[in-house]
């Protein structure tokens, strides 16, 4: 094997077994910092070793056994065995050269790895970014280019980020009891917020980076494979696979927005929207599982106009009273235009007009436009678009805004 191709090799089975590896290794040293840092070195060995011995048989396990062996070691020379047995809790020899873990331990260590990335005593920016890196395998480049910042702040989060958890001595575990809930809440708002940014930029010039979707898609559907007796990560599965299902025509061919109304169901992906609604079946009564709720409504409908807006206004009242949001409420308003007329969704939109929380939020104007639009106040409109078309961050998303504006009928 020539050295290019064994590193190409190298470096595809690092991306793919990376989490995994890094949670192993975390699982015996306690800190998720030192296990990527040994989980590195393992890359290296392989990238020294490979090209000369070949690739083994099972490369996974070999740069899992390599990283762990490190592990043992740095434990060995920091502490007496004796004290690391007690802390462990098991025989650190024990560990057999170059085996596969059982995968049952290996979920479980990454779970744990999972729950620890995502600890809601770090900042939402440094969950993401750090659970990224470690579970999703992104360099921070990667990470860098898809929220549009520079690599150096990304790195710096995620260096913050260990070195909180790690000066904070949080526990490599997955909770239990009543922190379970808190704690698995915060998992699903990062996954949350990694597709968001993805189905729906908030700047740069793109509307949508289906990598970052993809991404957060292959993380909660790992967090349903390990947590399958949680209805609300069902819910969240549910609600990202339905979602996806829309992404290829959220755009047209110059990558401009497409309305919900205008969009070609045919490019809607049959297979997400089964796996989606299957999902949902699994699902429960919590806030993502309603959100896809409403995304089935879309979903099992072949045209805009029979779409069930009454069931949808309905679920957005039940997500009003589950997590109280102005967003949510301007939602609803939308919902309630199509079910009970434009004024009264005007008037829903109307009572928000002075809420914190979108006084910069460009929706509100755009959909208070096309309310007034809808009502043939066509200068009022023009106003509201145009003001969101400044307050939007989205180049996409500010082209199509500054269109509807300079209309006229």
């Amino acid at each position: 094997m020539t050295p290019i191709s064994a590193r190409g090799t190298v470096e595809a089975v690092f991306r793919i077994e990376s989490a995994r590896i890094i949670a192993g290794v975390a699982h015996i040293v306690r800190d998720v910092g030192i296990a990527e840092e040994l989980a590195q070195d393992a890359l290296v060995a392989a990238l020294e070793q490979w090209p000369e011995s070949g690739v083994p048989d099972k490369p996974g396990a070999w740069l899992m056994a390599t990283a762990k062996h490190r592990a043992i070691d740095l434990v060995r020379r920091k502490e007496t065995y004796a004290r690391k047995l007690a802390e462990v809790g098991r025989a650190l020899a024990d560990i057999p050269p170059l085996e596969v873990s059982e995968a049952e331990d290996i979920d479980d260590d990454l779970l744990r790895l999972i729950f620890t990335a995502c600890h809601p005593m770090l900042s939402t920016e440094a969950r993401i970014a750090l659970t990224l890196r470690l579970v999703g395998g992104l360099t921070t480049d990667e990470i860098a280019r898809a929220f549009l910042t520079s690599e150096s702040t990304i790195a710096q989060r995620i260096v913050r980020a260990k070195r909180t958890l790690a000066k904070a001595g949080v526990p490599f575990e997955v909770p239990s009891g009543s922190e379970i809930t808190a704690r698995l809440s915060s998992v699903l708002e990062v996954i949350y917020l990694v597709f968001n940014e993805g189905y729906s930029a908030t700047s740069g010039d793109n509307l949508v980076r289906p990598a970052l979707c993809e991404d957060a898609l292959r993380l909660a559907r790992v967090l349903a494979s390990m947590m399958s007796e949680e209805p609300e990560v069902h819910g969240l599965v549910a609600l990202l696979e339905l979602q996806a299902s829309r992404i290829a025509a959220r755009t047209g061919p110059d990558g401009e927005p497409v309305l919900l109304a205008d969009q070609n169901r045919s490019k809607w992906n049959l297979m997400l929207i089964h796996r989606g609604i299957e999902a949902l079946g699994r699902a429960g009564n919590g806030p993502y599982s309603i959100q896809a709720a409403i995304a089935a409504c879309h979903a099992r409908v072949a045209r805009y106009g029979d779409t069930d807006w009454t069931t949808i206004a309905a679920l957005y009242g039940r997500l009003t009273l589950l997590t109280p949001s102005p967003v949510v409420e301007l939602n609803r308003a939308v919902a309630v235009s199509m079910s009970d007329g434009p004024a009264a969704g005007l008037e829903l939109v109307d009572a928000l007009a002075d809420a914190p929380a979108l006084r910069d939020y460009h929706l509100l104007p755009s959909v208070r436009g096309h309310l007034l639009e809808r009502l043939g106040r066509m200068e009022e409109a023009h106003a509201e678009f145009e003001r969101a078309a400044l307050l939007t961050r989205n180049a996409r998303e500010r082209e199509m805004l500054m269109e509807r504006a300079a209309r006229r009928y």
